[in-house]
């Protein structure tokens, strides 16, 4: 592709090329339940409730794992150990914010590009096996429109 033909750069054709190359991998934890100080009323405030956590990260693919390399992986053990971090610093008022928290740790590294959070807590209605938020979070671009 020709790089000074502006129609390419004005439909975005070459940052649609560079991203194409790229390939992930997804680092699952599932239904995580802990318990923690939430919520806005004193009586959450006064006692621990549950909250079931799941979360969904897209890490930078290194390529083939048949080396069975421990390096190259982004480990589920960062992810959970980072969650017990931030429920064992104290209390949080929204499900929002702890689910913020959660994936900004995880995209502390580099490697992860993308992040689904997914907090419920669990033993607000009788009616429901949870209510709570999902959000999804991206690795901002470089100046080039490629991710780390």
């Amino acid at each position: 592709m020709n790089d000074d033909w502006p129609v390419s750069a004005a439909l975005g054709l070459r940052r649609l090329l560079e991203r194409a190359g790229v390939s992930t991998y997804r680092v699952l934890v599932r239904d995580l339940v802990l318990l923690g100080s939430i919520g806005i009323y004193d009586y959450e405030r006064a006692h621990p409730q549950r909250v079931r956590i799941s979360v969904e990260l897209d890490v930078s693919d290194p390529g083939s794992f048949a080396r069975d390399d421990f390096g190259q992986v982004l480990n589920y053990e960062f992810v959970v150990g980072g969650i017990k971090r931030i429920l064992g610093a104290g209390h949080i008022d929204l499900v929002e914010t702890l689910a913020e928290r959660i994936a900004a740790t995880c995209l502390d590294d580099p490697r992860a590009v993308r992040a689904t959070v997914t907090v419920e807590k669990l033993d607000v209605f009788p009616e429901t096996s949870g209510v709570g938020v999902s959000i999804v979070r991206r690795r901002a671009p470089d100046e080039h429109g490629a991710f780390p």
